[in-house]
């Protein structure tokens, strides 16, 4: 068996990011970029107030105190997108709202709570500094500085920078096009029994699952299918498959039984290898590039028992699609303390479901959820991460540290964990009534 750490190793050297693509900024979202992405204009592209309220001649109002206040004839008002020049003369004021362009000769800008707010002459009681409340062309970008650096992850901040400096379109890592394969004559496709299962018959959980988790990684499943113990039409359909995706994920058939398909028509393929991982659950994986260069396309074939599709997929897949975007891998990880012992497998990794609740400190305390069966799925819905445990542990002692990959985001999990706090202390406070 290999550890963990080298089947990983050597599936991120054989991963390379998918062709680059030009998009319209919107419809980035989510990808990330190739080069530094310039700006195209000065942001603010004009000076404007940062206030309602009234743009005046500082000299105007040289001395004023809310015990020396003074009144100015008010010229008009500049509403936000205004765009017939102003030219404010001395002595006068003119009534601004927010986002306005500051007219010319107008040197700062007076808060409406600093005035008694008259629409058409008004009463000044402070003596504002020079550029007050005035943002000026330029101080937040300028035409050519960098907006968003190459290697970035276009989320909505980005995307609304980008179009407020001008940028139509943007070069991108393109979407990575997943495909989710099953395998197996015992399984039946979600939606298609109709309520009725035969003797030996199964729902297709895994493919459902994976398509979610695809989702999840930022990458776009564009085929769940399955397909049946028949090595002719396994072969035809990966290969069609690999014509048209950026990575294809397998369920089932790697192991060593007399019906493992995807094992037999996919070893000696391309750089496919098949491997015994040091881990539990997760032990048979496969993995490997189908064709060469850049239209090589990923294959990882992931045992087929429900947890350990979901175990290896945030193992070996999720870093890899994140490579393959050109994302830099981002594992939410976190720590906990065991509030009872369990059992780990020997010489092995071993990666268990639990579930997270609070500890006194305020940290996570974790509790296992469900059995330890890879085939179980009853505690698989409550299980917020994975404890990961290394191959010299053979026993998590209650109170240990333990190391944690969540499955679910950090803000979920917490916001779960602060409304179990508040609805147990309700309860208490009704009992004590």
């Amino acid at each position: 068996m290999i550890s963990v750490e080298e089947h990983l190793e050597s599936i991120l050297s054989q991963i390379r990011p998918v062709a680059t693509v030009t998009l319209p900024v919107p419809q980035a979202h989510g990808l990330v970029t190739v080069d530094d992405v310039r700006s195209l204009a000065d942001l603010p592209r004009f000076d404007n107030s940062s206030m309602d309220g009234y743009a005046v001649r500082r000299a105007d109002l040289e001395g004023v105190t809310s015990e020396e206040v003074r009144l100015l004839p008010v010229a008009g008002d500049i509403a936000a997108g205004a765009g017939q020049p102003r030219r404010l003369e001395p002595g006068s004021a003119y009534r601004i709202m927010t986002g306005a362009p500051i007219p010319t000769g107008a040197d700062a800008v007076v808060r409406v709570e600093d005035t008694d707010g008259h629409p058409r002459e008004a009463q000044f009681r402070v003596e504002p500094d020079n550029g007050a409340n005035i943002r000026r062309a330029g101080e937040d970008l300028k035409r050519g500085d960098v907006v968003v650096p190459a290697g970035t992850k276009l989320a909505a901040p980005q995307i609304a920078a980008l179009i407020s400096a001008g940028v139509t379109e943007v070069e991108v890592v393109g979407p990575v096009r997943v495909a989710v394969l099953s395998t197996g004559d015992e399984l039946v496709p979600f939606g298609s029994a109709d309520g009725e299962l035969g003797a030996g018959q199964i729902i297709d959980s895994n493919g459902p699952m994976l398509e979610a988790l695809v989702r999840e990684a930022g990458c776009y499943p564009v085929f769940v299918g399955h397909l049946a113990d028949d090595e002719g039409e396994t072969r035809k359909e990966i290969k069609r498959l690999a014509q048209e995706c950026d990575a294809i994920i397998t369920t089932g058939g790697v192991s060593k039984g007399a019906y493992d398909i995807v094992k037999k028509v996919l070893d000696g393929e391309g750089t496919m290898e098949f491997v015994e991982v040091a881990m539990q659950p997760g032990k048979p994986q496969g993995f490997g590039v189908l064709g060469k260069g850049d239209k090589g396309v990923p294959v990882f074939t992931l045992p087929g028992n429900p947890v350990s599709t979901l175990v290896s997929f945030e193992v070996f897949v999720r870093p890899a699609l994140e490579r393959r975007g050109g994302r830099r891998s981002s594992e939410g990880s976190a720590v906990g303390y065991a509030t009872r012992s369990w059992t780990c497998s020997k010489d092995r990794a071993t990666y268990t479901r639990v579930r997270l609740i609070r500890d006194e400190t305020g940290g996570y305390a974790v509790e296992p959820a469900g059995g330890s069966g890879s085939h179980l799925l009853g505690g698989l819905a409550m299980a917020d991460a994975l404890a990961v445990s290394p191959p010299e542990v053979e026993e998590v002692e209650t109170g240990a540290e333990v190391e944690l990959m969540l499955l679910r985001p950090r803000r979920e999990i917490d916001a779960r964990l602060e409304a179990e706090v508040e609805e147990l202390r309700r309860s208490d406070e009704e009992n004590a009534d």
